[in-house]
């Protein structure tokens, strides 16, 4: 298991030195080196680290634009956010809201426009699978169109909003469409939750998301015949447990909506359900038919993603027991989630955001640490450990899933921490 992760040798906590000058530590302390990561763990956070972050991931932003945009002849072969272009576009609406660069919105919408060029051509030549994967933000055509309509708004384009908006709608979701994020009933809901965050709470009426709700509800509840947890469902032959295509994330999505109190209580049940079946580490398994490997501590399967649902749970119950196992799955991240990975899915940048979300919801200090730890280790390392060979750059290394994008999206969260939100999961 070892192969996976870094060994955590970063001390539990570091308290601030506000006599550090930043300039003292370039000089004195080489980069990579142990005493340059205490270094950096030892700045100020409020007026020094978050501005060193901040500085970073416009520098990563700019790399990834020449990478993805500009090297390419702005040609668009991937137009998913996941691991295409729309990642970038993402990244830049990110960038925009931490800088207000309106430069950032302009090339973001630019970018966007492509990016639907490119769905609608590629859709003639879809199967109908994969047409029914389009309905996703991460990995569908709902999301060039979501995030179209919400960079129109802070543009100020009325007529660009209402074009993006209108195609969104025009997106419908079959009987037979499975239930989870990636490519689901799930990840459709969570675009709407995206677009009325942004547009407007009625923006997609409630009564339409509801009867998709109420779909996904009736579903896991018919596979749970088989017996376990309340409510089940399927994905490529298997019952996922995490937030890619499993349980976690399709309850992290129920749980932004009005439930009645027996899907309230379907919902807290499969949530007791997995705490109680979790390994002896307090991880998870990967899916109820592989439940024996306890190796993987990713967002996508593990006890990273389960985390931030965890954090959902104990918000929106109250419940103890959901907070408390939140906690102790953010022990595994601790010890394990240092992955040789950089990505969101399945990396350090994405297993930094279960800290965050601890801090956002407890105000423990001790948590808004541990994401900074994990940040300083990509901070300090990261581009080292890329070239030698010892850490993965993503098999699409400027993704924004996979590769340096998801780091260049963490520091900018970073610079605003109570603001943070993993991207594509929490709302």
């Amino acid at each position: 298991m070892a192969d996976r992760y870094f060994r955590n040798e970063m001390p539990d906590f570091v308290p601030e030195n506000q006599n550090i000058i930043e300039e003292e530590r370039i000089e004195i302390h080489r980069q990579g080196t142990e005493d340059s990561l205490l270094r950096l763990l030892s700045l100020p956070y409020p007026t020094v680290l978050s501005h060193r972050l901040q500085r970073s991931a416009i520098d990563l932003k700019e790399t990834i634009v020449v990478q993805t945009w500009g090297l390419t002849g702005q040609r668009v072969e991937d137009f998913t956010l996941y691991t295409g272009t729309l990642g970038t576009a993402f990244l830049l609406f990110k960038s925009f809201q931490v800088t207000h660069n309106k430069n950032d919105l302009n090339l973001c919408l630019e970018i966007i426009k492509a990016c639907d060029s490119s769905s609608s051509q590629s859709r003639e030549s879809l199967s109908e699978d994969d047409i029914h994967m389009e309905v996703t933000f991460m990995c569908g055509r709902a999301g060039v169109s979501a995030l179209g309509a919400v960079a129109a708004k802070y543009m100020g384009d009325d007529q660009l909003l209402n074009h993006y908006l209108d195609q969104f709608k025009e997106i419908k979701l079959s009987d037979d469409h499975s239930n989870e994020l990636f490519h689901g009933r799930a990840g459709y809901l969570w675009t709407c939750l995206f677009l009325n965050k942004h547009l407007g709470k009625d923006t997609i009426p409630s009564t339409s998301m509801g009867a998709i709700v109420r779909e996904i509800i009736k579903n896991g509840r018919k596979l749970s015949k088989s017996g376990g947890s309340p409510l089940w469902f399927e994905f490529a032959g298997h019952r996922y447990w995490g937030a890619a295509h499993g349980l976690a994330g399709i309850m992290h999505v129920l749980m932004d909506f009005e439930l009645k109190s027996d899907e309230i209580e379907d919902v807290k049940g499969t949530l007791r359900y997995m705490i109680e079946n979790r390994f002896p580490s307090g991880n998870y398994p990967y899916s109820e038919e592989d439940k024996s490997r306890d190796v993987i501590v990713h967002w996508c399967h593990g006890a990273p993603g389960i985390a931030l649902t965890l954090v959902k749970a104990a918000e929106v119950f109250g419940d103890k027991e959901f907070l408390e196992a939140a906690m102790n799955a953010a022990e595994v991240v601790w010890n394990r989630g240092l992955l040789k990975k950089v990505g969101l899915c399945h990396g350090i940048s994405g297993n930094a955001y279960v800290f965050l979300s601890l801090y956002r919801l407890t105000g423990v200090v001790e948590y808004l640490y541990r994401a900074k730890a994990f940040t300083c280790f990509l901070l300090d390392r990261g581009h080292m450990l890329m070239l030698r060979g010892d850490m993965h750059g993503g098999d699409n290394p400027f993704s924004l899933f996979e590769g340096i994008a998801g780091m260049a999206y963490l520091f900018f969260d970073m610079v605003q921490p109570k603001n943070a939100r993993f991207p594509c999961y929490e709302v």
